[in-house]
């Protein structure tokens, strides 16, 4: 798979939300077939056989759809399933070593709280897209530093690549961050607590539009 545009509906798998493959799996599905462009394997256990059988089982779906699959986190694992990229955060290595260990057609997102440098050395380390955030207050990272959506603006207009808006959105304030400047939205419960993953993805997919 060539790279793809990176705009859209970013979904992000959660392992509480889905405790097994095939609820996993089911929920990706209706995401897929609802809109969402990139989805990303998060699982934050130790269970690496449980991780690999998951990824793999990702990559194949995914496939079906012309979508890629990232990984969180884990290089190895991005590498050893086949997917199509990896998300780094801050503490999470390399970008290019993570370029070098999987090549110049993987995607490599990296997290960027809500600074603008940490961007900016990013995209010098190559890689395809930043993240931004939280710009809501988030569930799964209930901790984590309040971004401005001023920033979105201001990164679209100084940064070679798509930004990514994370944290809390929701259909009440995705449109917000898209109209401030986010190429996509990454969201968890928002779509996969839903009771319709499919039209919910369905959605927030047409707020690009």
């Amino acid at each position: 798979m060539t790279k793809p545009p990176l705009h859209g509906l970013y979904a992000i798998t959660d392992s509480t939300l889905m405790p097994d493959t095939d609820s996993l799996l089911f929920q990706v599905e209706q995401a897929l077939r609802g809109g969402a462009r990139i989805i990303q394997y998060r699982d934050k256990s130790t269970d690496q056989a449980k991780r690999l059988q998951q990824a793999l089982a990702l990559v194949d779906l995914c496939n079906q759809f012309h979508r890629p699959l990232l990984i969180n986190d884990d290089t190895e694992l991005a590498r050893a399933c086949g997917a199509h990229g990896v998300h780094l955060g801050q503490s999470d290595g390399n970008i290019s070593q993570a370029r070098e260990y999987l090549g110049r057609e993987a995607i490599i997102g990296n997290t960027c709280h809500s600074s603008l440098t940490l961007a900016q050395t990013a995209c010098q380390q190559s890689a395809d897209y930043v993240a931004f955030g939280a710009f809501f207050p988030s569930s799964t990272k209930p901790d984590a530093t309040p971004a401005p959506i001023s920033l979105l603006a201001e990164a679209g207009s100084t940064l070679p690549v798509p930004v990514v808006a994370i944290g809390g959105i929701n259909m009440d304030n995705a449109g917000q961050v898209i109209s401030a400047g986010a190429d996509m939205i990454a969201v968890i419960h928002s779509l996969f607590a839903c009771d319709d993953i499919c039209a919910r993805a369905g959605q927030f997919d047409s707020l690009f539009n």
